[in-house]
């Protein structure tokens, strides 16, 4: 035997404590539940991993039921749009879903991949796009392509779980990171003041990080505010608009032409998931600068490119989100008259500036449970609910999310229902256990 294996049996503590200490991966994970994990047996297939069956669209079917739905990312009814649904067809029998094979870099490559990079761009008011398979991947791989270990992030605490792992990956490799509390400008400064110093010290940049609209709450980043720190610090500016292409701004180009400050976003990302209904994401700004992401992405450079029906889709897309502003105008329409009649009742909505609209209620986790359950089973709205991490403890937030296809009718009804949830709360019959327990037979 060699001289490890000789120690581990001449010393028998030693042999000890690799039997005490080592563990099977496997067994830790059957064992260890993580945060959602724990909820599987009572939750899944109801509260977590429900299935929506039939047409996308305002009315589905849940558990058999028809039901009101509001919680789907198809702000501009692009699903079902006939046009859509005739390109998609189109293009998946000419090309297969396999088309094209292999990564971009190797063989994947093909021209129309660059007119959709080429139109985004334009849609931008950018030099280059680049078009990624995903959006959550796409992120993180950007974060770790953009900055080095020499570089420091400041970001918004709020920031999407995708702009976190970036940040994560980023700080694994040695850098460093400043977080400012939501949309705090002068919290923002005061980290721009460390960050400045840490950057001078290592010999690095800066990357500043926030969303065009914070999916959960529905508010806008503070663009002008952040775009006014130039003024005393060198910076980089990269917003998440994910929930702002297609919604915000003038034409549908997102947060940043809202307020009129397209120039002053140095790299903007945007994904096709939310308004375009479809699959994929895209990141423009300077060519010098898409040149270098597509050289160094990993996830790109690594991955299958995006498959022809998708690309060829995504133009579809994008043409009607150009070409029809009504499906904007019918969005803002459906949200405005959502949110102000919500107000009216005397629900908070928060500080909402986009189409997400959150419903905020004070209660218990369980409390919650038996809110979704009544309006799942009695009367036939489906919608998300957020609790304790998301929102403080004894927060509740219900989460709707309007679309162009949604017809003041569902508004109505929508609102009639609430105000029905929000006396049964208010007297305490979400309360006990037993609706909870119904559900779950059901």
């Amino acid at each position: 035997m060699g001289g490890e294996s000789e120690q581990i049996i001449t010393n028998p503590n030693l042999f000890y404590l690799n039997i005490v200490f080592m563990v099977d991966i496997f067994d830790r994970l059957k064992s260890v539940q993580g945060p959602l994990e724990q909820y599987q047996k009572k939750a899944e297939g109801y509260f977590i991993f429900p299935e929506l069956e039939g047409e996308i669209g305002p009315h589905m079917k849940f558990h058999g039921k028809n039901v009101i739905t509001w919680s789907l990312n198809n702000y501009l009814g692009l699903a079902n749009n006939p046009k859509v649904r005739q390109t998609d067809a189109e293009a998946a029998k000419e090309w297969g879903l396999a088309y094209p094979m292999g990564a971009r870099m190797m063989s994947g490559q093909t021209k129309y991949h660059r007119e959709l990079e080429e139109r985004l761009a334009k849609f931008e008011k950018k030099e280059a796009a680049y078009l990624l398979n995903y959006g959550y991947q796409g992120m993180v791989s950007i974060i770790d392509s953009l900055v080095t270990r020499k570089d420091t992030i400041v970001y918004d605490a709020e920031s999407h779980a995708c702009i976190m792992d970036g940040i994560f990956l980023h700080k694994a490799k040695g850098g460093k990171s400043f977080v400012f509390p939501h949309n705090d400008m002068e919290r923002a400064e005061k980290m721009l003041g460390f960050a400045t110093k840490q950057a001078d010290e290592n010999g690095g940049g800066i990357l500043v990080i926030t969303e065009g609209v914070f999916g959960m709450s529905g508010d806008l980043g503070n663009l002008p505010g952040l775009v006014k720190l130039r003024e005393k610090y060198n910076f980089r500016l990269f917003i998440d608009d994910a929930h702002g292409f297609g919604t915000m701004g003038k034409t549908g180009a997102g947060a940043s032409e809202h307020f009129g400050l397209m120039d002053d976003v140095d790299l903007y990302f945007g994904t096709f998931a939310k308004s375009m209904a479809g699959i994929g994401a895209f990141v423009a700004g300077d060519r010098q600068i898409i040149d270098s992401l597509k050289y160094n992405m990993r996830s790109q450079i690594f991955a299958k490119s995006l498959p022809m029906p998708m690309v060829i889709g995504a133009m579809k897309r994008l043409e009607i989100l150009q070409d029809e502003p009504q499906h904007r105008e019918n969005l803002w329409k459906i949200s405005k008259a959502l949110q102000d009649g919500l107000k009216a009742e005397g629900f908070n909505i928060g500080n909402t500036q986009s189409p997400v609209t959150p419903v905020y209620f004070s209660g218990s986790v369980p409390e919650g449970t038996n809110i979704v359950i009544d309006l799942r089973e009695n009367h036939n709205v489906f919608c998300s609910i957020v609790v304790y991490p998301v929102v403080p403890k004894g927060v509740l937030m219900l989460r709707l999310i309007p679309t162009a296809s949604h017809t003041l009718e569902d508004v109505k009804q929508t609102i009639e229902v609430f105000k029905v949830i929000k006396k049964n709360l208010e007297a305490g019959k979400y309360m006990a256990d037993e609706m909870q327990s119904m559900a779950i037979k059901s």
